[in-house]
């Protein structure tokens, strides 16, 4: 067994490194994949487990909100506590998260067991990065990062597809349970081959944990999405309860940042945020990421409730998307780094907008036959900018402070992507039940079709897309058709807002870098007087 500790100054074999890059690359892989298949596998998954509309934003947001809470806490405790045991936590919590998720008979332990993978991820996901960093040495730590961003690609381009085909053959569970084998290779690599990391400064005059911090804006997060997705309920609406979770989200954020600004050892150092290259690529983050998450959620969505595509042609259509990004991110990385990344977090963004403008015009299609001349060029549009984006935006992130902050910015950022999700899902998830049951009033009079049918559709408008399959099996061939197809149009009008929406968050992320990201090249900030350690 590996007991020996290690710093970052210390080398190691090229066998105990394989052994790393084995361990970081399948633990980083179950993320990767548990989020990008599960998108595609989502409506395979409501139907069989019946969940509505709530309940199918709590199986999403069940993961991100504890995850965006607690990763930067999860990155400080593998500091304090060992980079590998911290690390080995995680990979074993989130394990056991998934295999709960993959037994799970209902949507609702499905969401608990999805907030216990957030807390699971929120321990491993900084620590594979920083296991690298850790224990390379500087002349092979670049090398090692690209051999595990070209495997994290490999499951970013793959994830989606393989979850199409796991959900067309009825085996959309696969998505969770595949981590079990990875998490098992990946422990047992860290646990016989892999040194413990740990910083020496830690050992006996660790630095307090910012755990008010944690709290307080897990309750800010929890009350906003909470508000917002239970007033996507007509029954509910925004009453009382709803108001009271909007304020103490409201509150929880506000004390949050008070505290921060105030803590000795705060988890997000709000100094960081006097530069303005810094707070404009933390804001083009929120809403360009937000926007992102949102429409790839509807999209999915669109794609296999409304336009007739099945889950792997599902998870094909993201794969242009995927390469345009994965090819692009490099050259336009270097672009960046020799003009700055400003016009590049201006041009990347306002492309990215156009693409979901494109995708909100485009109505109800043939099927798949005829996503080359429908979908795909707004799916090419969207990895565009994305990709002129991505690099440029790490670039402007990490040049905007000291070299000695870098991986607190880079943990902060992270956190934000993560938020920008949460908030994202639940604001716009109330917009989009409301413009969906607002047009499946309208359709459902328009049809002809029987009032007992039209109030059986009505009361299942929170399934979205699968509302018209919860129809009884006495319904009449008409009135199913009639049902059908006021369903898709009602979701068409529904997602062209989204889409629109989605545009307007790009294009205000790209005035924001214009306005705020400072021109010239990015370069780390000189040596000033260092904050707090983390």
């Amino acid at each position: 067994m590996a007991t020996a500790q290690a710093n970052s100054s210390d080398g190691i074999s090229v066998a105990t490194g394989r052994w790393v890059l084995l361990a970081t690359i399948l633990a980083s892989s179950m993320a990767f994949i548990d989020g990008s298949a599960l998108n595609v596998a989502l409506p395979k998954l409501q139907a069989d487990l019946q969940a509505n509309a709530q309940q199918f934003f709590w199986i999403i947001n069940g993961y991100y909100l504890p995850l965006a809470a607690l990763i930067l806490v999860g990155g400080s405790l593998g500091d304090r506590f060992g980079r590998k045991r911290v690390f080995m936590a995680g990979i074993g919590l989130f394990t056991l998260a998934s295999v709960i998720c993959g037994f799970a008979p209902t949507a609702d332990l499905l969401i608990a067991a999805r907030v216990l993978q957030g807390v699971g991820g929120a321990l491993m996901i900084p620590g594979s990065l920083a296991l690298i960093s850790a224990l390379f040495p500087a002349d092979k730590r670049g090398m090692a990062i690209g051999t595990w961003s070209a495997f994290s690609t490999i499951t970013t381009v793959g994830g989606p597809i393989l979850g199409g085909v796991l959900a067309d053959n009825g085996l959309w569970r696969g998505v969770f349970f595949i981590n079990i084998p990875l998490a098992l290779i990946s422990l047992y690599a860290l646990v016989t081959h892999v040194p413990e990391s740990q910083e020496e400064s830690n050992a006996g005059t660790a630095k307090p944990l910012d755990f008010i911090g944690a709290i307080l804006v897990s309750i800010g997060l929890a009350g906003l999405s909470y508000g917002f997705i239970q007033a996507s309920d007509p029954l509910i609406g925004f009453n009382q309860e709803v108001i009271l979770a909007l304020i103490i989200g409201v509150v929880g954020l506000i004390a949050f940042l008070v505290w921060e600004w105030r803590a000795p050892y705060p988890m997000m150092p709000l100094k960081l945020f006097k530069s303005r290259t810094f707070s404009g690529a933390n804001a083009l983050t929120l809403f360009l990421y937000g926007a992102l998450s949102a429409w790839s959620l509807f999209f999915t969505l669109n794609l296999q409730q409304v336009q007739g595509y099945n889950a792997t042609q599902a998870g094909f259509s993201s794969l242009p998307f995927a390469l345009m990004l994965t090819f692009l991110s490099r050259r336009f990385g270097s672009m960046a780094d020799r003009y700055g990344p400003r016009l590049f977090l201006t041009v990347g963004p306002a492309v990215v907008g156009v693409g979901f403008a494109v995708f909100g015009l485009i109505g109800l299609t043939s099927g798949a036959d005829a996503f080359w001349t429908t979908f795909l060029p707004a799916v090419l549009i969207v990895g565009l900018g994305m990709g002129i984006t991505v690099a440029p935006l790490t670039t402007a992130v990490m040049g905007a402070v000291s070299q000695q902050q870098a991986g607190t910015a880079s943990g902060i950022n992270n956190a934000v992507s993560r938020v920008a999700s949460v908030l994202a899902i639940a604001i716009l998830g109330v917009v989009a039940l409301t413009m969906f049951r607002g047009g499946l009033d309208s359709y459902t009079l328009e049809t002809g079709m029987s009032d007992t049918v039209r109030s059986e559709v009505l009361a299942n408008a929170s399934r979205l897309g699968d509302t018209a399959s919860e129809l009884p099996d006495t319904t009449s061939e008409q009135d199913l058709a009639a049902a059908q197809q006021a369903v898709r149009l009602a979701f068409l009008d529904m997602f062209r807002v989204v889409c629109f929406i989605c545009a307007g968050l790009a294009w205000l992320s790209a005035l924001l870098a214009w306005l705020l990201v400072e021109p010239g090249r990015a370069q780390a900030q000189p040596q000033d007087a260092p904050l707090p350690a983390r």
